[in-house]
This record gives C-alpha cells, sequence and structure tokens, in this order.
C-alpha cells in the first residue's frame, strides 16, 4: 500500500476531504495530514466538528469523522507549523500529496515556493522530488491571480483538479456530487477506488427522447 500526504487548507470543500481521507484508510494507506488553521475552522463551520489543532487529542475525533475507525490503513496528523515532520523532506518517501480543498492563499505559496508551514512546505518537497501533487481549488469565479498562480504550478508539475463535479453519471444526492470529485482525485492519485465509474458511453434513458427547446 502507499504513503500519502493530505493537507486541507482554508477553502470551502471540507467534504471532499472527508471522502478522500475515507477511501485513503478505507484502501489500506498510511496518510499523512496536515490542517491548517483556516481548514480546521471550513472543517467546523461544514462539517460541525471542532477542531483543537492538538493532533494528539484531534486524531480520534478526525477519524471518527471520516467514518474510518475500521479501516485497515493508517492516519498521523503533523501540526501545520511542524516544519520538522518527516514529509518536509525529500529524503521521507511518498507516493503522493493531494491539497483537498486548496484556498487560493495556498495555492500562491506553492506556486511561489513559499513555505511559512508544513501544508506548503510539503508541497513543495513533491514539485522538487518530481512526486505527484494534486491541488483542488474550490474558488468562483477565478481572479487573474488564480489563474496565473494555476498555470505557475502546473507548469511546475502539479495538477490542478477544481472541485467541479459533472452530471453525466445522473446524481440524485449531494454525496453523488462529492463521490465523484473525491473519485477523481483519488484516481489522479492512483489510488483505486468504487466512488466514481469510468465513462462507457451513453445509455437510454428518459431523457433521450426530451426535446431541446
Amino acid at each position: 500500500m502507499g504513503v500519502y500526504v493530505l493537507g486541507i487548507a482554508g477553502a470551502s470543500g471540507a467534504p471532499y476531504a472527508r471522502r478522500v481521507l475515507e477511501q485513503m484508510l478505507v484502501g489500506g494507506h498510511e496518510v499523512k495530514l496536515v490542517i491548517s488553521d483556516a481548514g480546521r475552522k471550513v472543517i467546523d463551520v461544514e462539517e460541525g466538528l471542532v477542531l483543537t489543532g492538538n493532533t494528539e487529542t484531534d486524531t480520534p475525533s478526525i477519524l471518527e469523522w471520516s467514518q474510518s475507525t475500521s479501516s485497515v490503513g493508517s492516519l498521523q496528523m503533523y501540526h501545520h507549523k511542524d516544519v520538522a515532520a518527516p514529509i518536509a523532506s525529500g529524503s521521507f518517501p511518498i507516493d503522493g500529496m493531494a491539497v483537498v480543498p486548496c484556498s487560493g492563499g495556498t495555492l500562491g505559496r506553492i506556486a511561489h515556493g513559499v513555505s511559512n508551514g508544513l501544508l506548503e512546505r510539503a508541497a513543495d518537497v513533491c514539485l522538487k522530488e518530481r512526486r505527484r501533487l494534486v491541488l483542488v481549488p474550490r474558488e468562483m469565479p477565478l481572479s487573474l491571480i488564480h489563474l496565473r498562480n494555476m498555470t505557475a504550478v502546473t507548469e511546475a508539475g502539479a495538477i490542478v483538479l477544481p472541485a467541479s463535479p459533472g452530471f453525466y453519471h445522473g446524481p440524485t444526492q449531494i454525496d453523488d456530487l462529492i463521490d465523484m470529485v473525491a473519485g477523481r482525485i483519488l484516481s489522479i492519485l492512483g489510488i483505486n477506488s468504487s466512488l466514481m465509474k469510468p465513462w462507457t458511453g451513453p445509455e437510454e434513458s428518459s431523457h433521450s427522447g426530451r426535446e431541446l427547446l
């Protein structure tokens, strides 16, 4: 199984992070988790989970939140200012990293090599070591600064994966949309999951004969 870093920054989209974390752990992977202060606030607002910032006491809460308490994987949380953590060094081997969600500020710091915390430093390590880095912004509209930063990180080797769920798979509930984005993140990281079925062509449905006006 693999070793993956998961960063959670201060943008809307905490449910995506929860689903990705759950699937990583259920799949038996080793997860290194870093949550920024703003990320903790977003988790509180969107998911009702209050974290203290103390990784030792927050770990059981995160496992319960991700519904992965019986998973076969393992979770190690690091404080976002712990720049002495193993994932801050390129000598520590990992298989990939995702920042879900990735705020505009975090995107900008990664794009310009400004590592003022562990999350950005771990991303910087992925770029310099040519490891897979997936950044998941959830922002609209996008400013020219955002677009230029996305170009910069793409040129540096990262993959920008906007949290933009599709509708061709016939979603019937919010979880279906969450699963589609989470499934794409996992797929890009090389992690197998059952969250999103690959496109195999259109199927006959009640929409096929509808007249378009």
